[in-house]
């Protein structure tokens, strides 16, 4: 709408003799209780008009009718100018721009941008909240490519440290030489069976330790278990050979299991990065950041930051005796990635409890003169509960990536067969739309939330062939699809349609928001907001389907700007879904 807001600049001058820039004119879409599509905000300029808001909409309004043929109409409601928008103009935006393939597609850029996310640990399964951040940081990274951006989807595997060796020593003490091979568990399983073995274990060393007298801290400490969890840690970080070879072996394991699940979501990466090469990274930035002054030394010879004056507090950034802590290992691999790549922006997709641990990150490169910092964002999310409560790995109530996404799939299956919405189908196709849908549920579902919220994931809710699901756009997507395919037409030009309906004008309208969303998304880094779009395409379209006849209509032209209409709207609902990690069917 770049020439409605060159109108009202233009207005502002001709009527008021006032210089505006493109900044002052706040455009909004009219609500749906007033006529008109598109809102100019006039209260700024009644100051300079010397008349009310509502004079100066109205002028305004009489001005662009009178210069813009593009406007055919204008209301004004208190300091709100109702603008109408000519069905000549509404076509012509159609034929140029929304039903053309390019309809939707930016220019690349030169800028490049890494998305970091997964970030799995090696010692169990990828679970709900993994799926959140798999969806998210995927989808991000498709919005962001779709806008013209070179992407780099990153992962940053933590496959080393204490939580790593329990689940070794357990599968060791415990294992009895069981293999993915020989139990039937896929890899990342296995390593999950012990984690949680080793935890059952050393809680009944506790509770022994503590009936013998000690108390529940000193239980904990003096475990033998944990010692010996801890001894192998050591030994890892010597690089003994035993050590090794154990941790190489269940690793694979791991990755195998992982790869599954990726594939099963949909996800994939170009690059990843592992904790067991970049942990000793970091100190070198520590060196640099104490000769610049940086940080300081405290007497224990452990090194800090502080951060008093940004409102923050002290931050150890490594200890007394030269190891590491997170936010070091953190510095390192940071540097890392930007001499890799040297990404104009890079974007960390972590759940909302490392806010604060994003925020001294950067603030410390910052300060350290790294330019390349500025383009760093923690791109911070709420945390996913089922109805039945929050999930707790360590005692194995995990909920499971690979059994949600199994129920899902068989969920869908059962609705879609409840409706009889696979007659005629193979049992290959069948297969292929349950887990369509299956996965569209899921997708959606947890995409459709704004990614800082937390988010209560219903199953269930989330399988609804008529409610704001993913399952409801796919079936309008197959509904729209089966009208093209009855009319069996390739030949869809019109050319005396001059007069669109209200339907026409409210799907025409909301098509052409396409390009804007995208470009909104893809700043706001928020899938959200393609979901949104997609659920008003489907949503509007189901009421032009109910209220237009498209096939019986005896008109030549209108039937096939209506069948144009239902072409463009599944090609955009198909684009949008894609943003997403969602597919489409053809036929339901």
């Amino acid at each position: 709408m770049d020439f409605l807001v060159k109108g009202v600049i233009e207005a502002v001058k001709a009527l008021y003799d006032k210089e505006i820039k493109e900044s002052d004119v706040n455009l909004q879409e009219t609500r749906k209780e007033f006529k008109g599509e598109v809102t100019v905000v006039t209260f700024p300029f009644s100051r300079f008009a010397g008349k009310g808001p509502e004079q100066a909409g109205a002028e305004i309004g009489e001005y662009l009718q009178r210069q813009h043929a593009e406007i055919s109409d204008f209301n004004v409601i208190k300091g709100f100018l109702n603008l109408s928008l000519s069905d000549k103009f509404l076509l012509e935006t159609f034929n140029k721009s929304i039903s053309q393939e390019s309809f939707g597609i930016f220019e690349r850029t030169n800028d490049k941008v890494m998305v970091e996310y997964s970030s799995p640990n090696t010692n169990k399964p990828l679970h709900l909240g993994h799926i959140r951040n798999n969806l998210l940081g995927f989808s991000v990274a498709e919005i962001l490519d779709a806008r013209g951006y070179d992407i780099i989807k990153a992962n940053l595997v933590n496959d080393r440290g204490i939580h790593i060796c329990k689940s070794m020593l357990a599968w060791q003490k415990f294992g009895n030489g069981e293999t993915p091979e020989s139990s039937g568990l896929k890899g990342d399983h296995l390593a999950g069976k012990y984690y949680v073995i080793f935890d059952k274990e050393y809680k009944k060393e506790i509770e022994h330790l503590i009936a013998a007298g000690q108390s529940e801290d000193d239980a904990k400490k003096n475990a033998p278990l944990m010692a010996e969890a801890r001894e192998m840690l050591q030994k890892w970080e010597a690089n003994d050979a035993e050590v090794i070879e154990l941790w190489k072996r269940m690793n694979a394991w791991v990755y195998a299991g992982f790869d599954v699940t990726y594939k099963s979501l949909g996800v994939s990466f170009d690059k990843y990065y592992y904790e067991s090469d970049t942990y000793l990274l970091g100190k070198d930035i520590i060196e640099e950041g104490l000769a610049k002054g940086v940080f300081f030394k405290k007497e224990d010879n452990s090194v800090w930051i502080d951060l008093t004056a940004d409102g923050l507090d002290e931050k150890l950034v490594l200890r007394g005796d030269g190891t590491s802590v997170y936010i070091t290992q953190d510095l390192g691999t940071a540097q890392l990635k930007q001499e890799d790549f040297g990404m104009n922006q890079s974007i960390y997709v972590v759940g909302n409890e490392q806010d604060y641990h994003f925020k001294v990150l950067f603030l410390i490169l910052k300060k350290l003169g790294k330019s390349w910092a500025e383009g760093l964002y923690h791109l911070s999310y709420g945390m996913v509960d089922l109805p039945s409560g929050k999930m707790k790995s360590r005692e194995g109530t995990v909920v499971d990536a690979d059994d949600l996404i199994s129920e899902m799939i068989a969920t869908a299956k059962q609705r879609t067969e409840e409706l009889g919405k696979v007659d005629g189908f193979t049992e290959e196709e069948k297969d292929r739309l349950y887990r369509m849908i299956g996965l569209g549920a899921l997708k959606y579902f947890l995409l459709k939330v704004e990614p800082k919220k937390r988010l209560l994931f219903d199953p269930n809710e989330s399988i609804d062939f008529q409610g704001h699901t993913g399952p409801f756009i796919q079936y309008t997507h197959a509904r729209i699809r089966s009208v093209l395919s009855k009319a069996g037409s390739t030949d869809l030009s019109f050319n005396n349609i001059t007069e669109l309906t209200q339907t026409e004008r409210e799907l025409v309208m909301n098509l052409s928001k396409y390009p804007a969303v995208v470009d909104s998304a893809a700043r706001e880094f928020s899938p959200a907001l393609i979901a949104a779009f997609a659920y008003d395409c489907a949503k509007l379209y189901n009421k032009f389907y109910h209220e237009e006849p498209i096939l019986k209509v005896e008109d030549l032209d209108v039937r096939n700007f209506r069948l144009a209409l239902s072409e463009a709207t599944a090609n955009t609902i198909k684009k949008a879904m894609h943003l997403l990690g969602i597919e489409v069917p053809e036929r339901m």
